[in-house]
């Protein structure tokens, strides 16, 4: 794959053919003996990724060809460890926006055809998506998961490298799970990756560099407005798997100004940061 359009959007865009992991590819460069010519907004992308890895030691695999695994270097020496906890939010905004735009332009397309089809101007009824954020970096599209995040830190801090997986045309047999789904199944409609990860890496850099320009100021930059947006976490009830073992059930109410996400224990009705921990939606 060229992946010209995304190439244009970033300082380093690599993309390898087959990688084990293009989270370790990354680390490893940047902080190797060239780490110089791996700036800020470097790029590693696959859509072969053989040893693909996600949050809580959970293994991430997908057909060759099918799906994206994109690292991305953020050199984020000015940020301390408080500020440092919205990078998985703000990767998680920049995915839902991407795959927002592509499944609704999808959607208006098929609006236009049938509409032609028809030969009638009269409204046509389209299925409607909801996209949006799982805190703290899970995308879903109608409670399906379709991207995940997992962001790791350099050594001294020195910056983060941002690990996303895209399902990008699997179909029902390659999902490899029963609450996944990809761009293919929700749009009915081939989808470039080079349009959708372009869309992400323009998304992206966007939300760093005005998070970085604020030194860190999740409101003063915009963050905290656009993560609240997307966040379908928000007012649902939700089982939280705490480190240690423990779990809490109660409403996700709002986002702190660490971005921990605030719930209500629905049995001591005692407001709770989470800072960390398995997030699963509970519908009644």
């Amino acid at each position: 794959m060229q992946f010209e359009v995304s190439r244009e959007t970033v300082s380093r865009f690599e993309y390898l053919a087959e990688a084990g992991s293009t989270n370790d590819v990354l680390v490893a460069a940047a902080t190797g003996m060239d780490a110089d010519t791996w700036p800020h907004l470097s790029v590693v992308v696959t859509d072969n990724q053989t040893s693909g890895r996600g949050r809580l030691g959970r293994t991430w695999l997908a057909p060759t060809g099918k799906s994206l695994a994109i690292s991305v270097l953020l050199r984020t020496e000015a940020l301390t460890g408080d500020t440092l906890g919205w990078i998985p939010l703000l990767a998680g905004a920049a995915m839902t926006r991407a795959v927002r735009s592509v499944v609704g332009e999808s959607l208006e397309a098929q609006r236009v055809a049938q509409s032609a089809l028809n030969d009638t101007l009269r409204e046509v009824e389209n299925p409607v998506h909801d996209v949006s954020l799982k805190w703290p970096n899970d995308v879903l599209i109608d409670g399906y998961k379709v991207s995940g995040i997992l962001c790791e830190l350099l050594p001294g801090a020195t910056g983060v490298v941002i690990g996303a997986g895209l399902n990008v045309s699997l179909d029902e047999h390659d999902l490899p799970t029963l609450t996944s789904t990809s761009l293919l199944l929700v749009t009915q409609r081939p989808v470039d990756p080079d349009d959708v990860l372009a869309r992400y890496l323009r998304e992206l850099s966007g939300l760093v560099n005005a998070f970085l320009a604020a030194d860190g100021d999740a409101q003063q930059s915009g963050l905290f407005a656009a993560v609240t947006e997307v966040c379908g976490t928000l007012g649902t009830v939700v089982r939280v798997e705490l480190p240690g073992g423990d779990s809490l059930v109660g409403t996700a109410t709002a986002l702190d100004p660490q971005g921990r996400l605030v719930v209500i224990d629905q049995t001591t009705g005692e407001s709770r940061p989470v800072a960390a921990g398995d997030v699963t939606h509970l519908r009644y």
